[in-house]
């Protein structure tokens, strides 16, 4: 059991904290990394050591590391993909918050393997994983609300991609970008650079990856008031993607999708646009919902809170606030808080 301050005490610390005039204890360290989702680095408000210069010489170390990168590139890109993966998990059914260090420490050990790697062959499989490992980090640090964080990690996972000739992951990276410039105020923009991610896409991009942008085309540019817009990506979105109820993309494991996930994220956008038809698909997608997405869930009951609202339905909203205020919380997300925050002040 912890043994923390009194809540007057904690208050006391936090303005400490905040003005510099108390360092914040190991104890405490270990209480707000999971908390706020913030690297020590973050936490402590200390930036990144500059590097220490080389050696003169120092080849037997440069050789030793692209050793070890002919080594990692060669046997452990595998292991490292099913890092990503169990990641991932975690990530879908407890949050990203407690997953920072972990994160931080997979995407730096890939890096380092790229930046030592040389011949291309070596180098491609190494920078696919790192493609994928940086994208979910960037989309876990903007959940946590570590914006920069989010998009240095956005870039990385382009530049990644880019290097590893998969025009799919970079597709993927850039569209999820997007949500980083929509956040901060900036959809219309944001709307742009999903275009932008689907022509990067092009022909290459399979069915569900296509269809997953069109339904992110769909619910940026409701948030932009594009209406028409909207409602003809969620058309595109419904064409594309493949029948059946399988959801995952062989070819993107990031990418879950089918009718029922559509549906969700028709609901969202129509929510957003203040049709009554957002109701019934958000009420089909719950139904269908897989009880291990608990991040998708709070975020299914926020939308279902926004159609509520917009046909004056106060007790309802209500009630789908609350059963996300309690999810948001189990899982740490400070992005879906804030909105829960939103809606607080509109009931």
């Amino acid at each position: 059991m912890l043994d923390v301050g009194s809540t007057a005490s904690l208050r006391v610390y936090v303005s400490e904290w905040e003005n510099g005039k108390r360092s914040i204890s190991e104890q405490y360290a270990k209480i707000l990394r999971p908390v706020l989702g913030v690297t020590d680095d973050e936490l402590f408000g200390r930036h990144a050591a500059s590097a220490v210069p080389p050696a003169v010489g120092g080849y037997d170390e440069l050789i030793s590391r692209i050793d070890s990168a002919r080594s990692v590139s060669l046997t452990m890109v595998d292991t490292f993909m099913n890092q990503t993966e169990l990641l991932r998990t975690v990530d879908r059914q407890m949050g990203a918050a407690s997953l920072v260090d972990q994160m931080t420490g997979h995407v730096t050990t890939l890096e380092d393997a790229l930046t030592f790697a040389v011949l291309p062959e070596t180098r491609r499989p190494v920078a696919r994983a790192l493609a994928g490992a940086a994208t979910l980090a960037a989309w876990q640090a903007l959940d946590t609300g570590a914006v920069e964080r989010a998009w240095r990690h956005y870039e990385l996972g382009k530049r990644a991609a880019q290097e590893a000739d998969e025009p799919m992951y970079l597709a993927h990276a850039t569209a999820e970008q997007a949500y980083v410039l929509c956040d901060a105020g900036r959809p219309v923009t944001a709307v742009e650079l999903v275009r932008s991610a689907q022509q990067v896409g092009g022909q290459r991009s399979s069915p569900r990856l296509r269809a997953w942008l069109y339904a992110a085309e769909a619910e940026i540019a409701a948030k932009a008031g594009l209406a028409e817009d909207c409602r003809r990506a969620l058309e595109r979105a419904a064409m594309c993607l493949p029948e059946g109820e399988e959801a995952r993309d062989p070819d993107m494991l990031s990418i879950f999708l089918n009718h029922s996930h559509l549906a969700r994220w028709r609901g969202n956008a129509l929510a957003l646009l203040g049709d009554d038809d957002a109701v019934r698909d958000l009420y089909t997608a719950l139904d269908a919902l897989d009880p291990t997405f608990i991040r998708a869930t709070a975020g299914l009951r926020c939308d279902l809170a926004q159609a509520h609202l917009a046909r004056g339905e106060f007790d309802q909203a209500q009630d789908h606030v609350r059963q996300a205020r309690m999810l948001a919380n189990r899982t740490g997300s400070v992005r879906h808080r804030r909105r829960i925050e939103q809606l607080t002040q509109e009931l």
